[in-house]
C-alpha cells in the first residue's frame, strides 16, 4: 500500500527500500565534532513510484527535532544545480560517515556540479554569518534590560534654546505627567504644546502624557480650554522610540530561543562572540577558496585544529571578523579567476535525473 505524502518517513524510507544515500553530516563529517556533539544525518530518497506520478510529490522528509533530512530526488538534483552548500556536502561526504549508497547513486560526483554558483552559496552565506556574528556580538555586550522603557523616555521638553527629558523637566518644576495635557502644533510633526494644570485639584480636564506608562505607545492628547496658554513644548522622539521597541523585542526573543549550551560556551570562553557561528564562517570561506582554486569539494576539513581553535574562543572576536573580511575579498578574486563554469550543466543533471529514476523503478518492479 503506497503511503499518503502525510504518512511519509524517514523509517517508512528505510523499510521500503526508497533511500539511495544516506550519512552523518554536520561537524562528524567536518570532523570538528566535540565529545557532545549531536549526529545530524542527511540523505536521498526517491519516492514510492505511485506518490510520484499522483499529485502528492513530497520534496523532503525530516524528523521532528529536524537533525535527519532526507531530499527526494528530483528537489535534491535541484539543490546540486543551485550549488546548495548542503546539497553538494552530500556528494563530497568521507566515506567514513556513509551509512548507505545505492549503486546508482555512485553516478553523482560533486565535479559534475560544482560551478562559480559556490561564490555566492558558500562565502555570500559566509558574509551573513558575519553579520549574524556582530549581531549576536552586540547582544552579549549590550543586553536590553528587563525593564522596557516608555514614551516618555523619548519625550523631551524645551527649555530655553534646549531641551530637558520629560521627567526631569517635570521634576524640575514639580509637577506630575498627570498634570499636564498637550496639543499639536499644527505642520510640526510630533511637536507638542505642553500644558499644566497646577492646582492642587485639577480642574482644566487635561488627560496626562500618556495613557499608561508601561503600555502606552503614544502620546495623550488632551482638549485645551481657550485661552490657555502652553508653558512649554514637548518633543517625541518617534522613530527612536520605534526602534528602541524593535531592538528590544529582538534581544528577548533572542534570549528566549538562543541555544543554551552554545551561549553559556561564548559566555565561558570569555570573548563574546558565538564560537559555533565563527567556526562556520571560516569553514564556509576557506571551503569556497578551495573550490575556486582547486575545483575539488573537502569537507572533511584539513584546517580542523584552527577551527576548533576557533570553537574554543582562543581568538579575539575583532581578529577574527578582519581576517573574515579578508578572506571574502580572496574568495571573490578566487572566482573572478577561476575556471569552474559560471553554473552546472543543467542538461547533464536533468539526464542523470531521469536516468537513475527509471532504473530504480525498474529496480523495484523487478
Amino acid at each position: 500500500m503506497t503511503p499518503s505524502d502525510t504518512s511519509l518517513s524517514i523509517d517508512y524510507l528505510r523499510q521500503h527500500g526508497l533511500i539511495l544515500f544516506e550519512a552523518v553530516s554536520g561537524s562528524r563529517a567536518y570532523g570538528t565534532d566535540l565529545p557532545h556533539s549531536d549526529t545530524d544525518l542527511k540523505g536521498v530518497f526517491v519516492l514510492p513510484e505511485a506518490l510520484y506520478y499522483g499529485l502528492d510529490y513530497v520534496p523532503q522528509v525530516a524528523n521532528p527535532t529536524n537533525d535527519e533530512v532526507f531530499y527526494e530526488l528530483r528537489r535534491f538534483v535541484e539543490l546540486l544545480l543551485k550549488n546548495n552548500p548542503t546539497a553538494l556536502e552530500i556528494l563530497g561526504t568521507p566515506t567514513d560517515c556513509v551509512r548507505f549508497e545505492h549503486p546508482l547513486f555512485r553516478a553523482f560526483r560533486p565535479a559534475q556540479f560544482l560551478s562559480k554558483l559556490c561564490r555566492q552559496t558558500f562565502a555570500e552565506y559566509a558574509v551573513a554569518q558575519i553579520r549574524k556574528a556582530k549581531g549576536l556580538n552586540k547582544k552579549i555586550n549590550n543586553p536590553e534590560p528587563p525593564a522596557r522603557k516608555s514614551v516618555l523616555d523619548f519625550c523631551y521638553v524645551t527649555v530655553g534654546a534646549g531641551a530637558l527629558p520629560a521627567d526631569k523637566w517635570l521634576a524640575r518644576q514639580g509637577y506630575t505627567a498627570e498634570q499636564c495635557g498637550l496639543a499639536n502644533v499644527p505642520h510640526l510633526t510630533d511637536l507638542y504644546a505642553l500644558f499644566v494644570d497646577p492646582a492642587a485639584v485639577p480642574t482644566l480636564g487635561y488627560r496626562g502624557l500618556v495613557k499608561d506608562a508601561e503600555t502606552s505607545n503614544d502620546v495623550l492628547l488632551s482638549a485645551v480650554p481657550k485661552g490657555e496658554v502652553p508653558e512649554a513644548y514637548l518633543s517625541f522622539n518617534r522613530n527612536g522610540y520605534s526602534t528602541y521597541c524593535r531592538v528590544y523585542k529582538e534581544y528577548w526573543d533572542w534570549v528566549g530561543r538562543r541555544n543554551v549550551e552554545r551561549y553559556e560556551n561564548t559566555v565561558q570562553h570569555g570573548k563574546n562572540y558565538d564560537a559555533k557561528n565563527m567556526l562556520h564562517v571560516f569553514r564556509l570561506l576557506r571551503t569556497a577558496l578551495e573550490i575556486a582554486t582547486t575545483g575539488q569539494l573537502h569537507v572533511r576539513r584539513p584546517d580542523r585544529d584552527f577551527l576548533l581553535q576557533i570553537r574554543r574562543g582562543e581568538f579575539e572576536y575583532e581578529a577574527l571578523v578582519a581576517e573574515a573580511e579578508t578572506l571574502v575579498q580572496q574568495v571573490e578574486a578566487a572566482f573572478a579567476a577561476s575556471t569552474l563554469p559560471e553554473a552546472p550543466d543543467k542538461q547533464l543533471a536533468v539526464d542523470l535525473l531521469i536516468q537513475t529514476r527509471r532504473q530504480f523503478y525498474a529496480g523495484q518492479a523487478g
